[in-house]
């Protein structure tokens, strides 16, 4: 079979096969959702956390220390999303995507969100410069969080394939999660109007300030901004 006959053959593969789908009460892991037509709908909020300027890191300086400044930068938010009780499914480059569920997944969400700021701003850009004194470049970031049903899949084919999170919510949070020259973090009023009185209020004033709205297809979300940080 020719690489034409295996490209028609495998999307027919896809098309084909009705869904089974099953409604979730954990976040899966990528053997626990069938690789043909399985699929898992989540209740769940989604968080993506964005490094900033990656191109002009790229272009000003060496490979090596560019990779430095992004895996501290995904290993500090990775840490914050498992120990606030998020569930890590995707990287992207720059990027690390959580996938928060349970009762408190907005405010779960928010919680990692602030800390990431605060290691940021606190933990990362003070070392940077501590190791390397000529390093002008400070790193900045976005978190964008939403909220609501998704169904997940396996993409890809066998032997290289990954959870794929179809949905608003995913797609919603990557958006708001590029928003820049506003506040750090950017959350749907889905999200916001969920949140705990911790994670909306600093000593009696409200940390979110109304955004505005973004259109994304035919769909108008309304979202709030923040750029508080918290420390773990």
């Amino acid at each position: 079979m020719g690489l034409k006959e295996e490209i028609e053959a495998g999307i027919g593969g896809v098309l084909q096969p009705e869904w089974i789908i099953r409604n979730g009460h954990v976040v899966p892991d990528t053997a626990d959702i069938a690789l043909s037509n399985g699929a898992v709908r989540l209740e769940a909020t989604y968080l993506y956390a964005d490094m900033a300027d990656s191109t002009g890191l790229a272009q000003g300086y060496k490979d090596w220390a560019a990779a430095k400044v992004i895996r501290s930068y995904l290993n500090a938010s990775s840490r914050i999303i498992r120990a606030r009780g998020g569930h890590i499914r995707s990287f992207d480059g720059d990027r690390v995507m959580g996938i928060f569920i349970g009762s408190t997944k907005n405010s779960d969400a928010v919680r990692a969100a602030m800390n990431i700021s605060w290691a940021v701003s606190k933990v990362i850009n003070p070392a940077l410069q501590e190791k390397w004194e000529s390093f002008k470049w400070s790193m900045g970031h976005g978190v964008g969080i939403d909220t609501g049903t998704a169904m997940l899949v396996r993409g890809g084919i066998h032997g290289e394939n990954d959870i794929v999170s179809i949905g608003s919510a995913p797609n919603v949070a990557a958006k708001l999660s590029d928003i820049r020259g506003g506040k750090t973090i950017n959350i749907s009023a889905a999200v916001y109007n969920d949140l705990d009185q911790s994670t909306k209020f600093s000593e009696g004033t409200n940390m979110w300030s109304l955004m505005g709205s973004q259109t994304y297809g035919t769909k108008s979300v309304e979202y709030y901004g923040s750029s508080y940080s918290w420390t773990p």
